[in-house]
This record gives structure tokens, sequence and C-alpha cells, in this order.
């Protein structure tokens, strides 16, 4: 039955099920936290935003060199469960001081940090595991299956929290987050029990060896990982200005903070059921026509129209339109596309350099994001003129996405003639 959906071979069927769940687990877990912070980032008002964007990319400073650090010296089947229970623990610790309502603002502060650390960190850490764990071959025929596990995660959180946010409170959810996440642990320990079994391939388990700051090494000297973070850079800078205008949407319309949960939810939730209809119907067909050039370039095409049309004719529905087919085209195209590019380097990338992007490069695109957004409105611009300023930093994002999927190494390992057909089906 699951080749009918995608060209899995007998002895990969295990390790995609069970790749298939711990993204499930993974995204639902966070998607259960993720209207919370918002929530609670926005009690503060709107204002607050940039201190708490600007305080996650500090803390990520941070934290990169210390994971590079445990992956140059742990295998990986270490390494990833340690990294996930430790930040287990914290949830915990996160979950006994808001129920005991401690210095509530400033815990409300901190969470909104932490969940923001915590979600680029176990996704970055997923798909790294992810690029390792299989050949290019095989990221063409499973990857998209895999990211239709996170969508479903993604929807299956949303539905929880917009069920049980208002009449058993936003905090408790925080224990069903906490059970999917050592299921996500679990995941990883059977999945790295097959790596061994099925290609008894020790090296590739090892620990990636190099130094703490290798990543930021690679990043610079290497233009195929700087347009990556260029790629994300663009993305994020644009994403942060589309979340400060729903911020301000969803506050005047949601005082309370269950309320607030409630209403992120429900956005979120139409994103990812465009996510997952795009995954069902039109990806195949698409990538089977026009191929991974058309895959990257379709969501910052969607942004740049989306934002214009936003500020010529402004409206709530618009907004969600846009909001729901920018976020569906990127989770159902760019994003397995992206990963499927990050199998053409070595470990040391995909642990390493990966991880700067998707945390560092990330959050400082935010922090650029949230500080722009303020220095445009002390000049006058209201959200019309935002969505305008946006417009050529989509133009450039398209510009970087066409460099990427035509790159060399690209062509070479990813868009082989006869594998093209199957890595459309799979994506």
């Amino acid at each position: 039955m699951l080749r009918r959906f995608v060209d899995v071979k007998d002895e990969e069927v295990g390790a995609v099920l069970w790749s298939f769940l711990y993204f499930f687990t993974l995204m639902s877990g966070y998607f259960i936290l993720k209207p919370l912070r918002d929530a609670m980032g926005t009690a503060g008002g709107v204002k607050q935003l940039k201190w708490l964007f600007t305080a996650t990319f500090g803390v990520m400073l941070i934290a990169v060199p210390v994971f590079s650090a445990l992956v140059a010296r742990w295998p990986r089947k270490r390494v990833i469960p340690f990294i996930y229970r430790l930040f287990l623990v914290q949830l915990l610790g996160f979950f006994v001081l808001l129920k005991l309502d401690v210095s509530r603002e400033l815990v409300a502060r901190t969470f909104y940090v932490w969940v923001s650390v915590y979600n680029l960190f176990v996704v970055s850490i997923f798909w790294s595991f992810m690029a390792d764990l299989f050949a290019s071959e095989q990221a063409r025929r499973l990857f998209g299956l895999i990211s239709a596990g996170g969508t479903a995660g993604v929807i299956a959180g949303l539905l929880l929290v917009r069920m049980l946010a208002v009449p058993v409170g936003p905090v408790n959810l925080i224990l069903v987050a906490l059970v999917l996440l050592e299921v996500s642990v679990r995941c990883v320990q059977r999945l790295s029990r097959w790596a061994h079994d099925v290609h008894a391939t020790p090296p590739e388990e090892g620990p990636v060896g190099g130094g703490i700051l290798a990543g930021l090494r690679l990043l610079a000297t290497s233009p195929f990982l700087l347009a990556l973070g260029f790629q994300t850079v663009f993305y994020t800078v644009t994403s942060t200005f589309l979340y400060l205008l729903q911020v301000q949407l969803v506050d005047t319309v949601a005082l309370g903070e269950a309320e607030r949960t409630a209403a992120f939810a429900s956005i979120d939730l139409w994103v990812q059921a465009a996510t997952l209809g795009l995954q069902a119907f039109v990806t195949a067909r698409l990538l089977s026509k026009l191929g991974l050039v058309v895959a990257l370039a379709v969501t910052p095409v969607l942004t740049l129209l989306g934002f214009v049309g936003l500020a010529v004719l402004p409206s709530v529905w618009l907004f969600i339109g846009v909001r729901s087919l920018r976020g569906a085209a990127h989770y159902a195209l760019e994003r397995p596309c992206r990963e499927l590019l990050f199998t053409t380097v070595g470990r040391e990338e995909k642990y390493k350099a990966k991880s700067v992007i998707d945390t560092v490069v990330y959050r400082g695109g935010d922090t650029l994001a949230t500080w722009a957004g303020d220095g445009l409105r002390v000049l006058g611009l209201g959200a019309a003129g935002l969505l305008l300023a946006s417009a050529p930093v989509a133009a450039l994002w398209l510009a970087v996405s066409l460099f990427l999927a035509r790159h060399p190494r690209v062509r070479e390992r990813t868009q082989a003639p006869a594998a093209l057909s199957t890595d459309a089906q799979a994506l």
C-alpha cells in the first residue's frame, strides 16, 4: 500500500515509517507549544517582539558552538537523544514554573525565547539526521513522504490546541508535548539501529570531528552553503514581516491568553491544511513536469505577488490566503527540495554548517527584520509600506533559489534524467 504513494524498497519501509513517526511527533509537539509561545510573546505588546528575537539570536550564538562540540566528539546515536532529553527536562521545568505562576511575565518571555531556540534546533537536527541517514538517491524518493509526516503532525498538534486550549488551559498541553518528544527520542534510537543493521556503516555513525567553529568557517568559504544561508535570510525576513502583521491582527481581536493561543493555532491550521493538500495532489505532478527550479521558485514568487496584493488591497481574508498559500508552498515544495540539497555535502557540512544556517542565520534574519520593521515605522511607513519594502527581498530570494537549483553540484547529484520522475513522485 505504501508503494502507491512513494517508490520505496523493501529494506527501506521500516526506516521510512519510523522517520514519518519521528517527524510527526516532533512537529506535533512543537505546534502544541508554538501557539502558547506566540500568545505569551504578544502579552507584553508587539513592541517587545524585537527584544525577544534579539535575545533568541544571542542564545543561538552560544548554543551552536556547544552543539558543534557535541557532534565533534559523540556519535549521532548518543548526541541526538541527549539533546532532545535535555530539552525535555527544561520543558518540564517551564511547566512547573507556569503552573506555580512564578514571575509570570519573566517566565513567559523566557519561554518565548526557549521555544524559538527549541524549534530550530530539533528540526535542524532532524533534517541533518535524515541527510546523514539516507543517500541522495534515497532522498529523492523518500523525503517527500517523510515531510508529509511533519505536516500531519502539525495539523494534529494544532487541532489539539484548538479543541483543548480554552477548556483545559494551554499550559497543561505542555505535558502532551513532553510525551511526544520522548516518542521522537525512541524513533531516533530505532533509526540508528536500522542504519547499523542494514547498511553496516559504522564510520557514518561515529563522531563528526572538527572544531566547534567549523560551521562558520564552512559557511564563509563555500559559495554553495553561502547561497543556502542567503536563501534562509530572505525567507526569514519576509516571514517575520508577515508574522508581525499577524501579531497585530490577532492582538486586536483576541485579548486573553487562551483566546490568543486558539487564534494563532487557527491561522497555522489553515497553512498546514493547504500544505497537505499540495503534498497530496499538486507537488508530484508539478515536479514531474517542471522540476527542481520551479519547486524552489514558487515560494518567493508567491511572496512577491502576495505582499504587493496585500499592500494594494489589505484585508483579513487576503492575509489568511497569502499566509496559507505561501506557507503551503514552502513546506510542500521548497523545504523538501532544500533539504535534498544538503545530501550533496559532507557530514561536517550536514551537522555543523547546517546548524549554523538553520539556527544562527535563521534567527539573525528574524532579528534584522524586527528591527528593520521598527525603523520603517519610525519613518512613517505603515503596513503597506512594510509589505512593499519586502518586495525587493523576495526578488533577491528568487535569484538565489534559481542559482541553487542550477548549481553544478545539484545537477550532478539530484537531477539525473533517469531519476527525475522518481524525485518528482517522492516530493
